[in-house]
């Protein structure tokens, strides 16, 4: 089983700009699809993005598309969730998470997850 830790989360003005990185450790990626979700305190955990094994297949939630890109790297192992033009709405704790397919949106579909990084827009 993969283990991920997340990194890269802040505090950020809004409008502005974040790069989270996802990095296995103890076993590659390899063969696995990797989703970013996010958890808003009170709220339940929200898909946000995701990535196929070969890297060629991204799905975005809509609230994120053409503000946040999600990207990988086979020779780093890591993922990364390039995230630009934040708001305010988009505080949360950022997880990534692992699975079989990029296609799941729903937390259920993926086994493996990291801790969780917090972002934080505020002014």
């Amino acid at each position: 089983q993969v283990h991920l830790v997340e990194s890269g989360g802040g505090l950020v003005q809004p409008g502005g700009s974040l790069r989270l990185s996802c990095t296995a450790s103890g076993r590659t990626f390899n063969g696995y699809a990797i989703g970013w979700f996010r958890q808003a305190p009170g709220k339940e955990r929200d898909f946000v993005a995701a990535i196929s094994w070969g890297g060629g297949t991204a799905y975005y939630a809509d609230s994120v598309k053409g503000r946040f890109t999600i990207s990988r790297d086979h020779a780093k192992n890591k993922v990364y969730l390039h995230m630009k033009s934040l708001k305010p709405e988009d505080t949360a704790v950022y997880y990534c998470a692992a699975g079989p397919t990029s296609r799941g949106r729903e937390a259920y579909e993926y086994p493996c997850w990291g801790q969780g990084t917090q972002v934080t827009v505020s002014s």
